[in-house]
């Protein structure tokens, strides 16, 4: 009798697996849309018309930070060359909470990872997971462009305070 409530307790709980990744799933689909990530990472979402085909394929409207330069919300889909392909999800998490990408550049403040700071880890694993499970979009954001530099595709300015 021990041997068949051992097997199904060991039944239940790989059955319960795959239910915790949907919901992880679940989750992460849940912040991208309560963080609006769309409003920023989605071509089109900028001037209101997003192209939901290429859904957080990276933006084609910039922010410009004067002295600063003009920066395009990236593609967070999972194709290798022009998005977060090649990050782990840690990498992932670290540029959501802390504003640091895996080669070390901090991104600018317009991305609010001061406030995404406050994630607990299992909503921003969450996050990087459902990312990660994106279908790819290859788009090739422009930029960093320096404040110096002619920018060749429309922007806004954001003004910061002092």
């Amino acid at each position: 009798m021990p041997c068949a409530f051992a097997g199904a307790v060991a039944l239940a709980a790989l059955s319960a697996a795959p239910a915790a990744a949907e919901t992880q799933l679940e989750r992460g689909k849940y912040l991208v849309t309560i963080m609006d990530c769309t409003g920023c990472h989605t071509p089109g979402a900028l001037i209101g018309k997003p192209d939901m085909a290429r859904y957080l394929g990276g933006a084609d409207v910039g922010f410009q930070i004067p002295t600063v330069g003009i920066f395009y919300p990236p593609n967070l889909t999972p194709d290798r060359e022009t998005g977060l392909g090649a990050w782990s999800a840690a990498e992932i998490v670290d540029a959501v909470r802390k504003g640091v990408r895996p080669d070390g550049r901090m991104l600018v403040p317009v991305m609010p990872f001061p406030s995404y700071s406050a994630l607990s880890d299992a909503d921003a694993m969450a996050l990087a997971v459902y990312l990660k499970s994106l279908p790819p979009v290859k788009h090739t954001v422009l930029g960093p462009i320096g404040p110096a530099e002619k920018a060749p595709a429309p922007y806004l300015t954001v003004v910061m305070p002092k």
